[in-house]
Protein backbone atom coordinates (compact mmCIF):
# COMPACT_ATOMS: atom_id res chain seq x y z
CA UNK A 1 0.00 0.00 0.00
CA UNK A 2 1.09 3.14 -0.98
CA UNK A 3 1.73 5.61 2.04
CA UNK A 4 -0.23 8.48 1.67
CA UNK A 5 0.54 10.96 5.17
CA UNK A 6 -3.06 11.82 5.29
CA UNK A 7 -6.11 10.97 7.89
CA UNK A 8 -9.59 10.81 6.05
CA UNK A 9 -12.71 11.53 7.20
CA UNK A 10 -15.02 8.78 8.82
CA UNK A 11 -18.00 8.44 6.46
CA UNK A 12 -21.43 7.94 7.82
CA UNK A 13 -23.81 5.38 6.69
CA UNK A 14 -27.32 4.22 7.75
CA UNK A 15 -28.02 0.59 8.40
CA UNK A 16 -30.63 -0.54 6.35
CA UNK A 17 -31.20 -4.20 6.95
CA UNK A 18 -29.43 -6.35 9.47
CA UNK A 19 -28.53 -9.18 7.35
CA UNK A 20 -26.75 -11.91 9.21
CA UNK A 21 -24.43 -12.54 12.82
CA UNK A 22 -20.93 -12.97 12.34
CA UNK A 23 -20.63 -15.01 15.57
CA UNK A 24 -16.52 -15.25 15.34
CA UNK A 25 -16.03 -13.10 17.46
CA UNK A 26 -17.13 -12.86 21.62
CA UNK A 27 -19.06 -9.40 20.58
CA UNK A 28 -20.97 -10.88 18.17
CA UNK A 29 -20.65 -8.33 15.42
CA UNK A 30 -23.36 -8.34 12.93
CA UNK A 31 -23.49 -7.96 8.70
CA UNK A 32 -25.59 -4.75 7.31
CA UNK A 33 -26.29 -3.16 4.52
CA UNK A 34 -26.53 0.39 4.68
CA UNK A 35 -27.87 3.20 2.82
CA UNK A 36 -24.94 3.87 0.36
CA UNK A 37 -25.81 -0.21 -0.78
CA UNK A 38 -22.24 -1.18 1.13
CA UNK A 39 -22.50 -3.89 3.33
CA UNK A 40 -20.16 -3.29 6.51
CA UNK A 41 -19.59 -5.35 9.30
CA UNK A 42 -21.00 -3.98 12.17
CA UNK A 43 -19.36 -3.60 15.98
CA UNK A 44 -22.26 -3.02 18.37
CA UNK A 45 -21.76 -0.14 20.66
CA UNK A 46 -24.22 -2.25 23.16
CA UNK A 47 -22.04 -5.30 23.57
CA UNK A 48 -19.89 -6.08 26.74
CA UNK A 49 -17.40 -3.35 26.52
CA UNK A 50 -19.67 -0.73 25.17
CA UNK A 51 -18.50 2.44 23.34
CA UNK A 52 -14.47 1.77 24.62
CA UNK A 53 -14.27 -1.33 22.12
CA UNK A 54 -15.40 1.24 19.54
CA UNK A 55 -13.12 3.97 20.26
CA UNK A 56 -10.26 1.07 20.05
CA UNK A 57 -11.53 -0.11 16.72
CA UNK A 58 -11.45 3.56 15.22
CA UNK A 59 -8.38 4.37 16.44
CA UNK A 60 -5.91 1.57 16.27
CA UNK A 61 -7.67 1.17 12.80
CA UNK A 62 -6.88 4.54 11.44
CA UNK A 63 -3.58 5.06 12.92
CA UNK A 64 -2.58 1.67 11.85
CA UNK A 65 -3.77 3.20 8.19
CA UNK A 66 -2.16 6.39 8.66
CA UNK A 67 1.08 4.07 8.71
CA UNK A 68 0.46 3.05 5.45
CA UNK A 69 -1.16 -0.80 6.54
CA UNK A 70 -3.94 -2.33 4.52
CA UNK A 71 -7.21 -1.46 7.25
CA UNK A 72 -10.80 -1.99 5.50
CA UNK A 73 -12.57 1.55 5.37
CA UNK A 74 -13.88 2.01 9.14
CA UNK A 75 -17.96 3.86 9.01
CA UNK A 76 -19.60 5.11 11.55
CA UNK A 77 -23.06 3.48 11.31
CA UNK A 78 -26.45 4.83 12.61
CA UNK A 79 -28.32 2.05 13.74
CA UNK A 80 -31.89 2.17 13.87
CA UNK A 81 -33.11 -0.18 16.90
CA UNK A 82 -36.41 -1.27 15.01
CA UNK A 83 -34.26 -3.43 12.98
CA UNK A 84 -34.25 -5.64 15.91
CA UNK A 85 -37.95 -6.55 16.17
CA UNK A 86 -37.68 -8.47 12.75
CA UNK A 87 -34.55 -10.87 14.34
CA UNK A 88 -36.11 -14.57 15.85
CA UNK A 89 -33.26 -14.24 18.11
CA UNK A 90 -33.55 -12.74 21.64
CA UNK A 91 -30.17 -11.79 21.86
CA UNK A 92 -29.59 -10.23 18.33
CA UNK A 93 -33.11 -8.29 19.29
CA UNK A 94 -31.53 -7.22 22.68
CA UNK A 95 -28.33 -5.97 20.90
CA UNK A 96 -29.61 -4.13 18.12
CA UNK A 97 -32.21 -2.34 20.49
CA UNK A 98 -28.91 -1.71 22.99
CA UNK A 99 -26.88 -0.36 20.47
CA UNK A 100 -29.24 2.63 18.81
CA UNK A 101 -27.51 5.51 17.87
CA UNK A 102 -24.12 5.42 16.56
CA UNK A 103 -21.62 2.44 15.91
CA UNK A 104 -18.50 1.42 14.03
CA UNK A 105 -18.48 -0.83 10.85
CA UNK A 106 -16.00 -2.28 8.64
CA UNK A 107 -16.45 -2.64 4.93
CA UNK A 108 -16.92 -6.29 4.53
CA UNK A 109 -14.66 -8.16 1.98
CA UNK A 110 -16.47 -10.52 0.13
CA UNK A 111 -14.69 -13.62 -0.69
CA UNK A 112 -11.87 -13.06 2.27
CA UNK A 113 -10.12 -15.88 4.12
CA UNK A 114 -9.06 -15.43 7.75
CA UNK A 115 -5.02 -15.69 7.84
CA UNK A 116 -4.00 -19.39 8.66
CA UNK A 117 0.15 -19.61 9.82
CA UNK A 118 -0.04 -23.04 9.00
CA UNK A 119 -0.99 -22.91 5.37
CA UNK A 120 0.45 -20.83 2.57
CA UNK A 121 3.48 -19.02 2.09
CA UNK A 122 4.17 -16.27 4.98
CA UNK A 123 4.02 -12.69 4.75
CA UNK A 124 6.75 -10.69 3.37
CA UNK A 125 9.11 -9.82 6.33
CA UNK A 126 8.46 -6.46 6.18
CA UNK A 127 5.23 -6.42 6.38
CA UNK A 128 4.47 -8.60 9.14
CA UNK A 129 7.61 -6.04 11.15
CA UNK A 130 5.51 -3.40 10.29
CA UNK A 131 2.63 -5.28 11.83
CA UNK A 132 3.92 -6.36 14.91
CA UNK A 133 4.90 -2.66 15.42
CA UNK A 134 1.44 -1.14 15.45
CA UNK A 135 0.14 -3.75 17.39
CA UNK A 136 2.91 -3.03 20.04
CA UNK A 137 2.09 0.42 19.47
CA UNK A 138 -1.43 0.19 20.31
CA UNK A 139 -1.43 -2.59 23.12
CA UNK A 140 -3.16 -4.95 20.61
CA UNK A 141 -3.89 -8.45 22.57
CA UNK A 142 -6.06 -9.93 19.48
CA UNK A 143 -3.39 -10.74 16.61
CA UNK A 144 -2.39 -14.28 18.07
CA UNK A 145 -2.12 -17.40 16.44
CA UNK A 146 -5.68 -18.96 17.97
CA UNK A 147 -7.03 -15.22 16.29
CA UNK A 148 -5.15 -14.01 14.16
CA UNK A 149 -7.72 -10.70 12.97
CA UNK A 150 -6.21 -10.66 9.32
CA UNK A 151 -8.01 -11.74 5.96
CA UNK A 152 -6.49 -12.52 2.98
CA UNK A 153 -8.30 -10.69 0.32
CA UNK A 154 -6.97 -9.87 -3.90
CA UNK A 155 -3.87 -11.68 -2.60
CA UNK A 156 -2.90 -8.88 -0.09
CA UNK A 157 -2.71 -9.18 4.19
CA UNK A 158 -5.53 -7.12 5.68
CA UNK A 159 -5.70 -5.92 9.30
CA UNK A 160 -9.20 -6.18 10.91
CA UNK A 161 -11.18 -5.95 14.37
CA UNK A 162 -9.06 -3.87 17.16
CA UNK A 163 -11.29 -3.46 19.40
CA UNK A 164 -9.52 -5.20 21.64
CA UNK A 165 -6.19 -2.59 21.35
CA UNK A 166 -5.82 -0.29 24.44
CA UNK A 167 -6.57 -2.45 26.70
CA UNK A 168 -5.62 -0.29 29.63
CA UNK A 169 -7.91 2.09 29.00
CA UNK A 170 -10.58 -0.23 30.80
CA UNK A 171 -8.48 0.34 34.23
CA UNK A 172 -6.81 3.93 33.69
CA UNK A 173 -5.86 5.98 36.58
CA UNK A 174 -3.30 8.16 34.50
CA UNK A 175 -3.38 7.39 30.83
CA UNK A 176 0.17 9.23 30.08
CA UNK A 177 1.87 7.61 33.17
CA UNK A 178 0.54 4.18 31.59
CA UNK A 179 1.89 4.84 28.41
CA UNK A 180 5.57 3.03 29.23
CA UNK A 181 4.04 -0.11 31.05
CA UNK A 182 5.45 -3.52 29.24
CA UNK A 183 3.15 -5.07 26.47
CA UNK A 184 3.71 -9.12 27.19
CA UNK A 185 1.61 -10.19 25.05
CA UNK A 186 3.31 -9.03 21.91
CA UNK A 187 5.30 -12.02 22.58
CA UNK A 188 2.20 -14.48 21.02
CA UNK A 189 1.73 -12.59 18.24
CA UNK A 190 1.20 -14.53 15.25
CA UNK A 191 3.10 -12.89 12.87
CA UNK A 192 6.12 -12.77 15.48
CA UNK A 193 8.48 -15.62 13.74
CA UNK A 194 8.46 -14.07 10.07
CA UNK A 195 8.78 -10.83 11.21
CA UNK A 196 11.40 -8.86 9.52
CA UNK A 197 13.93 -6.52 12.37
CA UNK A 198 11.32 -4.31 14.18
CA UNK A 199 13.88 -1.45 14.24
CA UNK A 200 13.14 -1.22 10.85
CA UNK A 201 9.70 -0.85 11.05
CA UNK A 202 9.87 1.47 13.99
CA UNK A 203 12.29 3.98 11.95
CA UNK A 204 9.63 3.81 9.02
CA UNK A 205 6.39 4.13 10.71
CA UNK A 206 7.06 6.20 13.95
CA UNK A 207 7.81 9.54 11.22
CA UNK A 208 4.27 8.62 10.08
CA UNK A 209 2.64 9.33 13.54
CA UNK A 210 3.19 12.42 14.76
CA UNK A 211 1.33 14.49 17.21
CA UNK A 212 -0.71 16.08 14.03
CA UNK A 213 -1.82 12.66 13.20
CA UNK A 214 -2.88 11.43 16.44
CA UNK A 215 -4.78 14.00 17.04
CA UNK A 216 -6.34 13.84 13.56
CA UNK A 217 -7.07 10.26 14.75
CA UNK A 218 -8.52 10.82 17.96
CA UNK A 219 -10.44 14.03 16.81
CA UNK A 220 -13.03 11.50 14.86
CA UNK A 221 -14.16 9.69 17.97
CA UNK A 222 -17.20 10.68 19.63
CA UNK A 223 -16.55 12.97 22.65
CA UNK A 224 -18.76 10.58 25.16
CA UNK A 225 -16.74 7.36 23.82
CA UNK A 226 -13.75 8.76 25.92
CA UNK A 227 -16.04 9.18 29.46
CA UNK A 228 -14.52 8.72 32.19
CA UNK A 229 -11.38 10.26 30.69
CA UNK A 230 -10.58 12.92 28.08
CA UNK A 231 -9.74 13.05 24.94
CA UNK A 232 -6.58 14.77 26.21
CA UNK A 233 -5.65 11.85 28.20
CA UNK A 234 -5.58 9.44 24.45
CA UNK A 235 -3.28 11.62 23.06
CA UNK A 236 -0.80 12.15 25.89
CA UNK A 237 -0.88 8.55 26.17
CA UNK A 238 -0.27 7.41 22.33
CA UNK A 239 2.56 10.52 21.96
CA UNK A 240 4.28 9.37 25.07
CA UNK A 241 4.19 5.46 23.54
CA UNK A 242 5.36 7.32 20.39
CA UNK A 243 8.40 9.65 21.94
CA UNK A 244 11.68 8.24 21.15
CA UNK A 245 13.29 5.73 21.97
CA UNK A 246 10.24 3.54 21.93
CA UNK A 247 10.06 1.11 24.55
CA UNK A 248 7.46 -0.88 22.61
CA UNK A 249 9.71 -1.45 19.68
CA UNK A 250 12.54 -2.44 21.77
CA UNK A 251 9.94 -4.93 23.61
CA UNK A 252 8.92 -6.18 20.47
CA UNK A 253 12.47 -6.41 19.06
CA UNK A 254 13.37 -8.36 21.65
CA UNK A 255 10.45 -10.40 21.97
CA UNK A 256 11.03 -11.45 18.02
CA UNK A 257 15.01 -12.67 18.47
CA UNK A 258 13.58 -14.91 21.30
CA UNK A 259 10.99 -16.46 19.20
Amino acid sequence: MAYTGTVAAVRTVHATRYVTPLREGGSLPGLVEADDDGLYVLKFRGAGQGPKALLAELVAGELARAAGLPVPEIVFVQLDPELGRAEPDPEIQELIEASGGLNVGLDFLPGSLTYNPAAGPPPDPQLAAEIVWIDALTTNVDRSPQNPNLLLWHGRLWLIDHGAALYLQHAWEDPPAEALRPFPAIRNHVLLRGAGEIAGADARLAPRLDREVVERVLARVPEDWFAPHTRAHYVGYLCRRLRAPRGFAAEAEEARSAA
